[in-house]
């Protein structure tokens, strides 16, 4: 039987992961956080005392000794990196950053894409990242671009670690947020942009009831 594959792609803190699972659980399909496991792979450069901007060499011969695993704990899904579980230790700015970085690595790409694609091809699946709708699952049934003003997205993260209880400025989340829009825009390989086919979904100003809201309509218009 055929799957369906949705695909929603779109800059940093445009509410991509929290709106895909909320949609994914809505429709019954499972939802494939890709940034968590770019995430993972940098927390795991970090701890290593690794450069994130310049780990090519020195990430991609490490890769075979690094695992990341998928896994769902009462509805919610926690990330794994070698064995531990990262899910909270994945989320803060420099690790943000870093997962930046290390996307440009082709190594790490091809590693975590061959992982994602065959997630999609034995299940149906929402999928949210950077490059889904491009790269990753250029044939995906719904493609979406999901964006919002940066000021809008800088805002959401702000209280989201906040609320986490850490440490950072609003100018510090910003700011972070500016560079990590330019790095995914800019890198050579599998750069954020928008799919000639992708439904573009902005979100500035908006609930998060009404953010779903809106992509649910379109999904059930399309299937």
């Amino acid at each position: 039987m055929k799957t369906i594959s949705i695909a929603i792609d779109g800059p940093s803190g445009a509410g991509k992961s929290t709106i895909s699972k909320t949609v994914a659980k809505e429709l019954g399909f499972t939802y494939i956080d890709t940034g968590a496991m770019y995430r993972a792979v940098a927390l795991y450069a970090l701890t290593q005392g690794m450069d994130t901007k310049n780990t090519d060499g020195a990430l991609a011969l490490a890769l075979d000794g690094v695992t990341i695993d998928l896994a769902y704990q009462d509805g919610a899904q926690r990330i794994y990196l070698n064995g531990s579980d990262v899910s909270e230790a994945i989320r803060t700015p420099k690790v943000s950053m870093g997962a930046s970085d290390v996307a440009t690595v082709p190594a790490v790409r091809l590693k975590l894409v061959e992982l994602q694609r065959a997630l999609a091809k034995r299940q149906n699946v929402i999928m949210d990242g950077r490059d889904i709708g491009t790269y990753v699952l250029p044939d995906a049934d719904i493609k979406i671009y999901l964006t919002a003003d940066v000021e809008d997205r800088a805002m959401r993260r702000f209280d989201e670690l906040s609320a986490k209880g850490t440490e950072v400025s609003f100018d510090e989340v910003l700011e972070d947020m500016k560079k990590r829009d330019l790095n995914d825009s800019t890198r050579d390989f599998a750069p954020l942009r928008r799919a000639g086919d992708a439904a573009l979904i902005d979100t500035t100003g908006a609930s998060f009831a009404e953010s779903v809201d809106k992509i649910l309509a379109y999904i059930k218009k399309q299937l």
